[in-house]
C-alpha cells in the first residue's frame, strides 16, 4: 500500500514539474515590449512626446500649473491614444494597470478601461481583432489565432492599438511570440485633425475604444486624431486654447456646446468664448480650417422640454456668434450643424451621450464635413477611395517611402520643377527621393535629372493608394511646375476600364485643387504582356477623359511596342517592367512629347 502511495506522489510529482517547466518554457517564450523601449516617440494621438516621454497622458507636465484641476486630471486619460507596430505573431498579448475605477454606470469596463486592436492588411483593409480580457489588479487582453500574414508575403502586418478611454494607464506592455515579429512605428508625420470637446467626444458612452468617434474618424481618414476632449471640463476655455495653438493642424475642432448651455453660461459668455477662441487660434493659424460643432441635442428632449431648451439656445447663441466672425472677415470657419449629426432616438444611452450607434452617426457627419474641408472626396469605386499599402516589405517599406517624401517637401535646397507620380515602373526609374531600387539609372540622369524631375513612384501602387498619398501630405509645401502621372497598370486585374477611369479623373481633380499652378499630364498606361489590346481600348477612354477635363495627355509607351502592337519582349524584364533599353527609350519619349 504504501509502496503504491509513493507511486502515486510520485507520478503527481512529474506531472507537476512537467507543468510547471512548460508553463515557464511558454512565459519565457512571450517577448514583451513597452514604449520606453523605442526611443522614438511610439504613442499617437499625442502632440507633446519630447515632453511627455513614454508617458500615456495627453497634455505636457507644464500644463499642470495652466489648467484647472479637473482638467489636468482628465488629461491624464488615456483617450484617443494609440500604438501601430508590424507584427506576424499568431498570439498578441497587452498588459497595463490602471489607476481609477474599472467601470462606469453607465459605461462599461471595456469602454472606460479596454484596449480595442485593430489589423490593416496588405492592401489597407481594416478589420477588427476579437480578445479574450480579465480585469483584475493587472488588465490584461489577449488575441489569439491571429492570420500571421496576408498573401503577398510573410512580414506581417500593420496594428493599431486604442487605449482606455476614461482611465489613466500605467506599466502598457505588449507581448508576441519570441519568433514573430514585433516591430513598433513612429508617430505618423501627417498633420492632426485637433478636437477640443467634452465628454461626447472622449468616447462617453463607447462600448470599446475603438467605437470612440474620434478614433472612427482617425480611421475613415487614416489621419492621427489627437483628442482635446476633458468630459464636463471642456468649455473653450483660454489657457486649452494656448496650448492647442502650439499644433500646425490639418483642422481644429470646436465642440464645447454641450458644456456651454444656458444653465452654465449666459448668450454673452457663450458668444464670447467662441468669438476669442476663434480668433485667437487665427491669429497664430491664418489658413487652418477651424469647425464649429452644434449641440447634436438630447434623444429626449421632446418629452423633456427644458432639455430641449437648453441646445436649441445654444444652437442659437453660436450661429450668432459663427454669423458675426464671418462678418468681421474671419475667414475658413465652418460649422457641423445638429441637423448633420442628425442622432438616431436609439443613439444614445442616457439621453446625452452616445451608444456606439450614435458614435457611428456623429463620426459619419463628421467625416463627411472634414472630406469637404480637405478636398478629400471619397467616391463610390475602389479607384476612388484613398487607403494606404504594404504589399512588399521584402523591397520597400512603403510608409517609410512616404515619410521621406514628405521629409524631402520640407527640405528647401532641392528644387522640385515636376513631380512623377506613379507605382513600381516609376519607382525603378531612377532619381529622389529614397530610392534603392533603381533599374534605369542612366536613362533618368540622362533625361529626367536635368529636368529637376521628382521620383514619386511606390512600387505596387494603385490609382487609390496615389489618392491616399496626394491626401496625406506629399504635395503639401512644394510648387511644381508639371505633375505627371503614370498609374493603374496594377488595378488592371481588380477594375473595369469605366473604374480606373473614374479614379484617374478623381486623382486629376484633387491633384488640381491642391497645386493650381502646375500642368498636369496625364500619361497612358505602359502596355504589358498579354493585356495589350485591353491597354490600347483603356487609353483611348483614359485620353477622352483627359480631353473633357481639359489635361495634357500623352501615350509614350507605345514606344514599347513592335508593329504587331504586341510588346517588345527585349525592352522588359518580365513583360510589365521596362530594362535598360526600355527606360531608355520610355525617357527619350518623355523628352520629346512632355517637354518639347
Amino acid at each position: 500500500m504504501s509502496k503504491k502511495i509513493d507511486l502515486t506522489s510520485l507520478l503527481l510529482w512529474c506531472i507537476l514539474l512537467t507543468t510547471t517547466s512548460l508553463w515557464a518554457q511558454n512565459e519565457g517564450a512571450t517577448k514583451w515590449w513597452k514604449p520606453s523601449d523605442s526611443n522614438f516617440p511610439t504613442v499617437d494621438g499625442q502632440f507633446w512626446s519630447a515632453e511627455l516621454g513614454d508617458s500615456l497622458y495627453r497634455l505636457p507636465p507644464r500644463a499642470e500649473s495652466l489648467v484647472r484641476k479637473p482638467v489636468w486630471n482628465l488629461s491624464k486619460n488615456s483617450a484617443g491614444l494609440f500604438i501601430r507596430f508590424y507584427s506576424n505573431a499568431p498570439q498578441i498579448n497587452v498588459r497595463y494597470k490602471v489607476s481609477g475605477n474599472i467601470a462606469m454606470n453607465h459605461m462599461p469596463a471595456t469602454g472606460v478601461s479596454g484596449v480595442d486592436l485593430y489589423g490593416i492588411d496588405s492592401d489597407g483593409n481594416w478589420h477588427y481583432c476579437t480578445g479574450k480580457f480579465t480585469f483584475k489588479d493587472t488588465i490584461s487582453f489577449t488575441y489569439e489565432k491571429l492570420k500571421p500574414s496576408d498573401s503577398y508575403h510573410k512580414l506581417g502586418r500593420e496594428y493599431r492599438l486604442y487605449l482606455p478611454l476614461y482611465n489613466t494607464v500605467k506599466e502598457l506592455e505588449i507581448g508576441v511570440p519570441e519568433d514573430a515579429i514585433f516591430q513598433p512605428l513612429a508617430k505618423m508625420k501627417e498633420g492632426p485633425i485637433v478636437v477640443y470637446g467634452t465628454s461626447i467626444a472622449q468616447g462617453a458612452c463607447a462600448s470599446r475604444p475603438g467605437m470612440a468617434w474620434t478614433n472612427i474618424v482617425g480611421r475613415k481618414l487614416d489621419r492621427p486624431v489627437i483628442n482635446l476632449a476633458f468630459s464636463g471640463n471642456g468649455q473653450l476655455e483660454k489657457e486649452l486654447i494656448d496650448l492647442i495653438n502650439e499644433i500646425d493642424a490639418k483642422v481644429f475642432i470646436l465642440d464645447c456646446l454641450p458644456n456651454l448651455t444656458a444653465s452654465r453660461f449666459d448668450s454673452i459668455e457663450l458668444g464670447k468664448r467662441i468669438s476669442e477662441s476663434v480668433k485667437h487660434l487665427r491669429q497664430k493659424h491664418p489658413v487652418i480650417p477651424i469647425l464649429l460643432t452644434e449641440h447634436a441635442g438630447y434623444t429626449d428632449g421632446y418629452l423633456i422640454p427644458e432639455r430641449q431648451r437648453l441646445y436649441q439656445q445654444a444652437n442659437k447663441y453660436m450661429k450668432a456668434a459663427y454669423a458675426q466672425l464671418v462678418k468681421e472677415g474671419i475667414k475658413g470657419i465652418y460649422t457641423l450643424t445638429k441637423e448633420e449629426i442628425n442622432l438616431d432616438i436609439d443613439a444614445m444611452v442616457d439621453g446625452t451621450h452616445p451608444n456606439d450607434l450614435g458614435m457611428m452617426e456623429y463620426a459619419n457627419a463628421y467625416e463627411k464635413k472634414l472630406r469637404e474641408i480637405m478636398h478629400e472626396p471619397s467616391g463610390p469605386n475602389i479607384t476612388q477611395i484613398p487607403i494606404r499599402q504594404r504589399r512588399e516589405p521584402g523591397s520597400y517599406e512603403w510608409e517609410e517611402r512616404h515619410i521621406a517624401m514628405l521629409a524631402h517637401n520640407n527640405n528647401n535646397t532641392e528644387k522640385n520643377n515636376v513631380v512623377f507620380l506613379g507605382n513600381s515602373i516609376t519607382h525603378n526609374w531612377g532619381g529622389k527621393p529614397l530610392n534603392n531600387r533603381i533599374r534605369g539609372a542612366e536613362s533618368w540622369d540622362k533625361y529626367l535629372e536635368p529636368r529637376n524631375i521628382r521620383n514619386f513612384g511606390f512600387g505596387w501602387d494603385r490609382v487609390e493608394n496615389v489618392l491616399w498619398r496626394v491626401y496625406h501630405d506629399e504635395l503639401d509645401g512644394i510648387t511644381p511646375e508639371k505633375i505627371i502621372i503614370n498609374i493603374g497598370t496594377n488595378n488592371l486585374h481588380l477594375n473595369s476600364d469605366e473604374e480606373i477611369v473614374e479614379g484617374l479623373k478623381t486623382l486629376a481633380k484633387v491633384i488640381g485643387v491642391r497645386q493650381p499652378q502646375a500642368k498636369i499630364i496625364l500619361l497612358g498606361i505602359y502596355p504589358r504582356r498579354s493585356q495589350e489590346q485591353r491597354i490600347v481600348t483603356l487609353n483611348n477612354k483614359i485620353k477622352l477623359m483627359a480631353q473633357l477635363a481639359k489635361i495634357q495627355y500623352q501615350d509614350i509607351g507605345k514606344s514599347l511596342l513592335l508593329k504587331s502592337k504586341k510588346i517588345d519582349e527585349k525592352l522588359f524584364s518580365d513583360g510589365l517592367h521596362p530594362n535598360s533599353e526600355g527606360y531608355e527609350l520610355l525617357g527619350q519619349e518623355l523628352v520629346k512629347q512632355v517637354f518639347r
